[in-house]
Formats: structure tokens, C-alpha cells, sequence
């Protein structure tokens, strides 16, 4: 017999899964049953696993599967979306097969392509020191810029946004700019000397700095700890 939380919860999944083909993230688990933290989204996912409702599916991003629904939720058994139906989040990804060639200054966004200053990395996982060097340029389209704002780009390092398409190694792309709108994905400096790169959210006079990977704790910080220093418009990975 499952506890008022579980079914809640089973049944928040199942809907989601219904409607967009992906299951929600934990973070979105724990808002949805007003949770204080994902420890407990933890153990009831644990529960309902045990209880054969849930399977856990290795190797996945939002890696959940609903494997059968108790008899108060059969009304919810309807077919579940392709997760083709909806990306919450997908960065114009480019194969970079090729070494970047050094150049000067960068070219304007509409030419075919354009030699960006590559800062150095950045921690998608605990913060690293703030990135102010330039350690080459790469090459990336035009066509992934926005206007004529100027851009950089930084190596991630770490797993905390594999959820948003993000894998350590990958090369982002970031517009420079100094504010943004809940749920743009972001280099934040926090204390004028941590660099990081995740979701933002901002609550009142408070700013969440959110991993899309259950594994990490979202960050909640007062706002004048943290600086917006861009907004990712793009994302290039090396095969």
C-alpha cells in the first residue's frame, strides 16, 4: 500500500510523462510535492521502485520509468508522448572535427564563421575559480550567435547539467550579458571569484543557481553574491 506522498508523487510522473514524453526532474518533483529537499524525492523514488510502480533506467538522463499504476490512479494509464513531443532544453549542438585555427579579433555574428575567444572551463558541478583568460580562439557559424553582442566561449568540465544536453568535455557558447530570465541556463560568478554554469532562477531577493542532475544540490544564494556574467546560445562538442 503506497502513502499519500507516493501516490502524489506517482501520479505528478505519470502525468508529466504523459504530456511531454520525459519524466520531471527532481528538482521539479520536490516543488511539485513542496519538499524542502531531493533527499526526500530520493527515498520516495526508492520506495516506489522497490514497490515494482517505478523503474530506474541506467545511463539516462531523467532515467525513470512508470512500470504500472495502482487502482487510484488508473485513470491514468493513457498513452505516454514520445519524448520527441517536447526538449525542455536543447543547445544548438556542432560537431567540431576540426582543430581551431588562432585569430584575431571576432568576426561579425553573420559571417559563416567566427573565431571566438576561448576562456578556459568552467564547472558544471562545484564552482571553480572565476575565468578571465584567454587561453585560443575556435571557430563556430555565425548562424549560433544572437545579433551582434559579443561572445565567448568556456570548456565545461563536471556532470551537473547532463540533463540539459551539457557533457563534460563540451564547448559552450555564451552571449555576454548581465541579466537573464528564470530558466536560461548561465555563467554565474559567485563572490566575485566562483565560476559555474547552471539554470537560474530568481526567488525574491534570492537567486537559485539549479543543476539539471539529481545528483547536485540546487544553490540558493542572496543576490548580490551573485554576478551574471552570460547566457548560453549554443554548444559544440568534439567526436
Amino acid at each position: 500500500m503506497l502513502t499519500k506522498k507516493q501516490i502524489q508523487l506517482l501520479e505528478f510522473i505519470q502525468k508529466r510523462m504523459m504530456r511531454d514524453g520525459v519524466p520531471p526532474s527532481f528538482d521539479e518533483m520536490k516543488d511539485a510535492l513542496d519538499l524542502r529537499s531531493k533527499s526526500g524525492i530520493h527515498r520516495l523514488v526508492t520506495a516506489l521502485e522497490e514497490r515494482g510502480f517505478i523503474r530506474r533506467l541506467p545511463h539516462r538522463a531523467r532515467a525513470l520509468e512508470v512500470v504500472r499504476l495502482p487502482d487510484a490512479l488508473a485513470h491514468l494509464s493513457g498513452p505516454v508522448q514520445p519524448e520527441e513531443a517536447r526538449a525542455p532544453f536543447t543547445p544548438r549542438l556542432i560537431a567540431n572535427t576540426r582543430p581551431a585555427r588562432p585569430r584575431g579579433a571576432m568576426s561579425v555574428a553573420d559571417s559563416p564563421a567566427v573565431q571566438l575567444p576561448l576562456m578556459g572551463r568552467i564547472a558544471a558541478g562545484v564552482p571553480i575559480e572565476a575565468i578571465s583568460q584567454v587561453a585560443h580562439h575556435i571557430s563556430v557559424p555565425g548562424t549560433m550567435l544572437t545579433g551582434r553582442e559579443h561572445h565567448y566561449a568556456l570548456e565545461v568540465t563536471g556532470d551537473s547539467m547532463i540533463e540539459a544536453g551539457i557533457n563534460d568535455g563540451d564547448v559552450v557558447v555564451i552571449r555576454e550579458q548581465d541579466t537573464a530570465e528564470t530558466g536560461d541556463i548561465i555563467v554565474a560568478l559567485v563572490d566575485n571569484q566562483e565560476a559555474t554554469l547552471k539554470r537560474y532562477r530568481r526567488k525574491g531577493t534570492m537567486i537559485a543557481l539549479e543543476a539539471a542532475n539529481p545528483s547536485y544540490e540546487t544553490r540558493v544564494l542572496p543576490g548580490d553574491r551573485v554576478r551574471i556574467q552570460g547566457r548560453l546560445v549554443g554548444l559544440i562538442r568534439t567526436y
